[in-house]
């Protein structure tokens, strides 16, 4: 008998064995986080320094060493990011990195939940409520414990929100967060925790989970089933986090029992650009990841392709002065530019005329107005600065505002949805049962008691308790349910006959309606891309549409607006020339931080993220006289840059221009026309 011995292949482990050249599209420092195999890395990347084309390339890099695309898990903070770079792997590789799984830590947990519904005591059938669904629940919770009646002020629904997120996503005490972040009601204390028991007990039993919820129960669920967790964990052979320094406590958690078996995890992230403390994210929890993850590898990204030398200076001596921090030191090949300017002016409203008037002279030298930026460190400290580019005629566009799915009309149509999916989502059928003429919250409350008994929920019309002033609204509403449940429909055929049947209740609500009609029409269009109403719900929910015709109206314009954008909606993000305004103290850094070092250290963070969006110039400004409800006072520049050294910034004066230079320049111009 002869013997044949296959070979094992080699596993590909060098960059020359690979068709992907590496070695000529990566840094030294990117090819060692791309080529990292076995543990755990966490890898430091400082800001411009190619983080996202990283994990592109060490996604691509891990598919065309042989691993399975499904056994890698890829989060991200919105699943566009998450899309993006799978897009951007397959097209470097093949089409294999399509099926990566990933996207955000709410929607993966989602999955898992829905696959595991019945090891929670939930229905695969429950329905994600977004935050507006949630302020509905509270305010109904608040009003049903007749706390919006009490003498005493009572924090409104949308505090009540934030105390009970926040001590779920800190791992605190309700008592503790009211008592650090809500002292002047410490008294009503009891009160809270009667709200938040209420609230977790309406989301139990009406089947439905914010977006809180989608992550403790999945760490539930995975710490106490064993045989779950390692089914789930073993499926993960390799973990990537993304932007890990924006991760909460819960997480940080998860990401360790994602990785539980395998023990593969890759977190990408920047300790420098950890500022969303106010939404849960822990800076601990990058700081802490080579102790809580045994024998990490630390990988620094430093090499910036962004910004120029000047401007990456400033920005490495502000991370000079943080206490917390991983040592990095940015640098560029980018060729030389100006030293960042340093502006004080005599008031607000001439910071404003100043800004205006570099970017009208920025725009005569053919720079677009989309490429310049006026950020700040919050919505208010640009309101004199939009009166005066309203007055200078300077198109812009200001960060924030509604998403498509939180506008009434498209939720009003969406609780039609939430209703066929889910018959027990009270507020759902709430707010479905008020668009009828004569029902109000009492009525609509004693029809759900209706539904929640009844064979056939959806059947209304026999309901022999409703009055005959209505009976025949409901009649038509529930014959256009249950069609919509029996017929055999797509997504957009459904969302199509929701949206006719809406169509007079817009009519008659909504001045605007033909604005909101077309928003509906658009809506139609884009639930085609659906394959089930469930899916529509959850991911319309974790990853709502932006755009509305409502928000915006279509307007011809010659160039593309100016950008004015909160410093926390302007990270990742970058322009050719940027406004940081109003740096003073009390405001960069905020006066309710400079007691604790902690929070310094974070409004340090969010200078240093402004600082490095400018590609070639940078501009700090501030007002030497301000105004208050008291009167005008003087000001002091942020204690950060007075820390800056004179070789770092340029100081610029303002003067104001003489009549007799002004009366020569209209002379002039009068000459040359």
């Amino acid at each position: 008998m002869k013997k044949f011995v296959l070979r094992k292949e080699e596993p590909k482990v060098r960059p020359q064995d690979f068709v992907i050249r590496y070695s000529e599209l990566l840094n030294e420092q990117q090819l060692e986080a791309v080529f990292f195999d076995r543990g755990s890395a966490l890898v430091i990347a400082g800001a411009g320094t190619g983080k996202t084309r990283t994990l592109i390339y060490r996604v691509a890099r891990l598919v065309e060493s042989g691993t399975d695309p499904s056994e890698i898990l890829l989060l991200t903070f919105t699943r566009r990011a998450a899309k993006e770079m799978v897009q951007r792997a397959s097209s470097i590789l093949d089409d294999r990195c399509q099926r990566i799984k990933g996207g955000t830590f709410h929607y993966y947990c989602s999955q898992i939940l829905h696959r595991f519904a019945d090891r929670i005591g939930y229905p695969t059938n429950f329905t994600i409520i977004d935050t507006s669904d949630a302020l509905e629940v509270i305010q109904f919770v608040r009003t049903s414990l007749h706390l919006h009646k009490k003498n005493k002020r009572f924090p409104n629904k949308s505090t009540l929100l934030k105390i009970i997120s926040s001590a779920i996503n800190k791992h605190l005490d309700i008592r503790v967060v009211v008592m650090e972040e809500y002292p002047q009601f410490l008294e009503q204390v009891d009160k809270i925790e009667e709200v938040a028991f209420g609230y977790s007990d309406y989301k139990e039993k009406n089947f439905v989970m914010d977006f809180d919820d989608l992550l403790i129960k999945t760490k539930e669920l995975l710490e106490k089933n064993e045989e779950i967790r390692v089914k789930v964990a073993s499926s993960h052979k390799f973990v990537m986090v993304d932007e890990y320094q924006d991760t909460n406590q819960l997480q940080a958690d998860l990401t360790r029992l994602f990785s539980s078996v395998h023990k593969n995890v890759m977190a990408v992230g920047d300790d420098a650009q950890s500022i969303y403390s106010f939404r849960g994210a822990d800076h601990q929890n990058i700081m802490e990841f080579p102790n809580i993850f045994e024998h990490t590898k630390l990988i620094k990204l430093e090499e910036n392709y962004r910004s120029t030398p000047q401007v990456l200076n400033a920005a490495n001596n502000l991370l000079k002065q943080a206490s917390f921090k991983f040592d990095k030191e940015l640098y560029t090949s980018n060729q030389e530019g100006e030293l960042p300017a340093i502006v004080q002016t005599s008031s607000e409203h001439d910071q404003s005329r100043f800004i205006a008037q570099v970017v009208l002279q920025l725009r005569e030298q053919n720079i677009d107005l989309n490429e310049i930026a006026v950020l700040f460190r919050s919505g208010r400290d640009s309101y004199d600065l939009e009166v005066e580019l309203n007055r200078k005629n300077i198109p812009f566009v200001k960060y924030g505002g509604q998403k498509f799915t939180e506008a009434a009309h498209i939720k009003d149509v969406l609780a039609h949805v939430r209703v066929l999916v889910n018959p027990m989502d009270t507020i759902a059928w709430n707010r479905v049962l008020m668009l009828l003429d004569g029902i109000g919250p009492k009525t609509a409350q004693d029809l759900f008691e209706w539904i929640r008994l009844a064979k056939n929920p959806y059947d209304l019309g026999i309901n022999e308790t409703v009055s005959k002033a209505y009976i025949n609204q409901l009649k038509i509403l529930s014959k256009l349910l249950q069609c919509l449940k029996k017929e055999d429909l797509s997504v957009s055929e459904v969302i199509d006959q929701l949206v006719d049947y809406y169509r007079n209740f817009c009519e008659k609500r909504y001045d605007d309606y033909p604005k909101r009609l077309k928003d509906l029409e658009a809506f139609v269009s884009i639930s085609s891309g659906f394959k089930s109403l469930p899916k529509m719900l959850e991911e319309l929910a974790l990853e709502p549409i932006t755009a509305t015709a409502i928000e915006t109206e279509e307007k011809e314009q010659e160039e593309s607006p100016l950008i004015l954008s909160t410093i926390h909606s302007s990270k990742g993000l970058e322009w050719r020339h940027v406004f940081i305004i109003q740096c003073l103290d009390g405001i960069i850094p905020s006066a309710y931080s400079v007691e604790d070092k902690e929070q310094l250290d974070e409004e340090l963070r969010l200078l240093y993220v402004a600082t490095t969006r400018a590609k070639d110039m940078l501009y700090y400004t501030y007002p030497v006289l301000a105004q208050s409800a008291y009167g005008d006072y003087f000001t002091n520049p942020s204690r950060f840059l007075k820390e800056l050294s004179s070789n770092t910034l340029e100081e610029w004066v303002i003067e104001e221009e003489r009549a007799e230079e002004l009366k020569s320049a209209k002379s002039d111009e009068l000459l040359s026309n």
